[in-house]
């Protein structure tokens, strides 16, 4: 599920104060390369796992840079499948979505005051 009009697809910011964000928000930084990142919030409900993802693509620089620029895409939010997978097109529970924009809302306060 693609979460649109949440501010904070097509942000640029600096790989140094994403990572600052992102860490003081509760992502985690999953897969990588020099040129795109993938944060990751855990979500948790009813005995389901969600996952909120943001990806960065690399605009500037590369990922390790302090001072590379990454644009970030759109959020979306996927249930986690075990052992692994991921279903971005079930029905997502309204308690988790309202936890994912709420998530997203304070990323893009941070993301708009600096």
């Amino acid at each position: 599920m693609v979460i649109k009009d949440s501010g904070i697809g097509t942000k640029e910011v600096f790989f140094a104060d994403l990572e600052h964000y992102m860490s003081d928000l509760g992502f985690d930084r999953g897969a990588w390369d020099y040129k795109h990142a993938t944060y990751d919030y855990k979500i948790e409900d009813k005995g389901n796992t969600y996952y909120l993802r943001i990806e960065a693509t690399v605009t500037k620089g590369k990922l390790e840079d302090t001072h590379a620029e990454l644009k970030l895409e759109e959020p979306y939010l996927g249930k986690h499948l075990f052992p692994h997978g991921f279903d971005y097109d079930c029905n997502m529970p309204d308690s988790v979505v309202q936890t994912a924009k709420r998530k997203l809302q304070m990323l893009n306060e941070k993301l708009s005051s600096h």
